[in-house]
C-alpha cells in the first residue's frame, strides 16, 4: 500500500505527505568547549547537562521537495491531532484529500482528533485525511524515517 502511493504521479489535489515523530533530549554544555585550531580539532568536555526532551514532528512531501518540523514538549495525542489539522488547514489548504502515511503509534488514529478537538472540527479534518499504515515491525518504509535519521545525524548529535 506504501510503496504503491509513492510510485503514484504527483496528484497536488491528492499529496502525499510523510508523517513521524521522535523523541530527543536537550543536553548543554557543563564546560565552555576549545575552539578548533590549525592543526587541531574542537575539544569539549564528555560531560553534559541535561536540559529535559523535546519531541520532534516531522513532515515530508513524498512528491516535492517540501518538509515541516514542529517542535513540541511531549507526544501526545493532542499534539499529534493538532499536527493533522496544520497539514490539512494550512500547510495544504487546497487539497481535497491528504494521504498520510504514518506507523501504528498508539496516538496515530482518528479518535486522537476526536479527543483534541470539539467533534464538528475533527470531523472536518478528518474528510480531508486518509491514513496508510507501515505494516509492523517495517516503519522504515516510511520515507520521514530518513529525513529524521539525516537531521539527527547532521544537526541534532
Amino acid at each position: 500500500d506504501v510503496l504503491d502511493l509513492y510510485a503514484e504521479t504527483p496528484d497536488p489535489k491528492r499529496p502525499v505527505v510523510c508523517f513521524d515523530e521522535s523523541p530527543t533530549q536537550l543536553v548543554g554544555e557543563v564546560r565552555q568547549p576549545i575552539p578548533a585550531a590549525p592543526g587541531r580539532l574542537e575539544r569539549y568536555d564528555y560531560e553534559y547537562r541535561r536540559n529535559g526532551t523535546a519531541n520532534l514532528f516531522v513532515f515530508l512531501d513524498a512528491h516535492r521537495p517540501w518538509r515541516k518540523v514542529k517542535v513540541t514538549g511531549r507526544r501526545a495525542a493532542a499534539d499529534f491531532a493538532h499536527c493533522m489539522r496544520d497539514l490539512a488547514d494550512v500547510h495544504y489548504p487546497e487539497a481535497a484529500c491528504i494521504r498520510v502515511v504514518l506507523d501504528n503509534l498508539s496516538t496515530h488514529t482518528p479518535a486522537a482528533l476526536y479527543q483534541a478537538l470539539p467533534p464538528s472540527e475533527a470531523r472536518r479534518v478528518l474528510r480531508r485525511l486518509e491514513f496508510h499504515y507501515t505494516p509492523k515491525h517495517a516503519s522504515w518504509l516510511n520515507m520521514v524515517e530518513i529525513k529524521i535519521g539525516v537531521l539527527r545525524s547532521q544537526c541534532l548529535n
